[in-house]
């Protein structure tokens, strides 16, 4: 039992063994909490239970179960306080490490892809993995090098045998938590979603997929002074070696990190969520803290690149034009420009000035020359869209996202769930200036 659990039946009933009588009533308490309607909630210690149980199945499982654990442990931060804290040790453990493979298993791999003979392309190899995500885990290892004495500082990713099958079976499960997306986009069409984030998803078992997007952006970014991606080193299907990123990790930031750390990764984050789709014509589609390191010089380190969406025009160009209408309170703009681009279908007949009032205050980021993202703030947001009994859930009942948009929009608000974590204060306004094409006026 070396391997991921493949089968899946096996996977299946794995994932039914979760606590869900204690799930249904979490989510329950959660809805009602969220929109402001519930008096009382579960108790901490049913919390911490099942957060406990949530890690230890979706751990094991690996693949797309604990890919969704990572996604969880990034909205955590839209949760009300009391409701997420017995969540947020277990979820945030999954962004940083899970139950690892064997050495066995590993050696196995590193022949398979290798060679026979890996051992002699390294001075050392660690069989400790040194961090465990949901499709491989990664060892600390000296690569040999000609002419660089002692070797060169290397992560080894190793695909976990089985992880294709084990992924697919759990897209295919997880598909049918598909209604959680309801609770962020009420009036969002949930199938392109889930079969965009399939094919995404699937991308991510080829490593050599992703070292070709790692090479693009850390060529990119080579003498970048604020963002460093690592060199790849090697690829095969299953391996991939990078050089090694020292640096304080994100999720040790956000535990306890100091303004000013907070401060520098958080406005680094946003510069690459804006700056990559123009430099790389690529987005950087896996924003959780687990990917993100702060180097010893201050640079923001990069890591994981096997979910990127490829963008070969740019971002879309409505994106700019219409978020600095929607500062302006151009409500007619900004409504016929939503149609235009298929966020209001045809046959939807609602009030311009209705939707500016749904759309500004998710603008409010950028409204002013610095703001600081607050776990408060995307609280109120949350409950503004979720609320039954709030206009803009009504009014969101009537939007849409187009299929072009579904990335960008994952990323976006995965991006903003870090930031809050993280309460950055920087000026994000002037990032999009310089990097939103559209976004700053004609005359700037």
């Amino acid at each position: 039992m070396n391997d991921i659990p493949r089968r899946a039946v096996t996977r299946t009933a794995k994932l039914a063994a979760l606590p869900l009588g204690f799930a249904g009533r979490a989510a329950l308490g959660l809805g009602k909490r969220v929109t402001g309607l519930a008096s009382e909630v579960i108790s901490t210690e049913i919390q911490q239970r099942t957060a406990e149980h949530l890690f230890s199945v979706l751990g094991q499982l690996k693949g797309g179960a604990m890919k969704l654990g990572q996604a969880l442990s990034v909205f955590e931060a839209a949760l009300p306080e009391d409701l997420a804290g017995p969540y947020r040790q277990a979820l945030t453990r999954l962004q940083e490490a899970a139950p690892p493979l064997p050495a066995a298993s590993v050696h196995k791999v590193l022949a398979e892809q290798l060679g026979a003979n890996w051992r002699s392309r390294f001075v050392e190899f660690d069989d400790v993995p040194a961090a465990a995500a949901s499709i491989g885990q990664v060892h600390r290892a000296v690569w040999k090098e000609r002419g660089r004495k002692g070797g060169r500082p290397v992560a080894v990713k190793i695909q976990y045998p089985g992880a294709g099958d084990a992924l697919l079976a759990d897209l295919g499960q997880l598909g049918r938590l598909a209604g959680l997306f309801k609770v962020i986009q009420p009036g969002l069409d949930v199938k392109p979603l889930v079969t965009e984030l399939r094919a995404r998803i699937t991308e991510e078992l080829d490593y050599e997929l992703e070292a070709s997007a790692q090479r693009a952006f850390a060529e990119e970014y080579a003498d970048d002074p604020g963002i460093y991606v690592p060199p790849v080193v090697a690829a095969a299907p299953r391996v991939l070696v990078s050089e090694w990123v020292d640096g304080i990790p994100l999720a040790e930031i956000i535990a306890r990190g100091t303004e000013e750390q907070r401060n520098r990764a958080g406005e680094m984050i946003a510069t690459l969520h804006f700056s990559a789709p123009v430099r790389v014509k690529m987005l950087h589609a896996d924003p959780h803290p687990g990917n993100y390191r702060l180097l010893p010089d201050n640079r923001l380190g990069v890591i994981d690149f096997g979910a990127v969406a490829r963008m070969p025009e740019g971002p879309p160009e409505p994106i700019g034009p219409l978020a600095r209408l929607a500062l302006a309170g151009d409500a007619q703009a900004v409504f016929d420009g939503l149609r235009n681009e298929g966020f209001i279908k045809p046959d939807v007949d609602i009030d311009a000035q209705a939707v500016l009032d749904y759309v500004r205050p998710m603008l409010e980021p950028i409204a002013a020359e610095e703001f600081r993202f607050t776990r408060s703030w995307l609280r109120q947001e949350a409950a503004r869209i979720a609320n039954p009994r709030s206009p803009a859930h009504q009014l969101g009942k009537h939007l849409n996202l187009p299929p072009n948009y579904l990335m960008i929009h994952r990323v976006t608000l995965g991006s903003i769930g870090v930031l809050c974590q993280l309460e950055a204060k920087a000026p994000y306004r002037a990032i999009l200036r310089r990097w939103l094409p559209g976004f700053a006026e004609p005359s700037e």
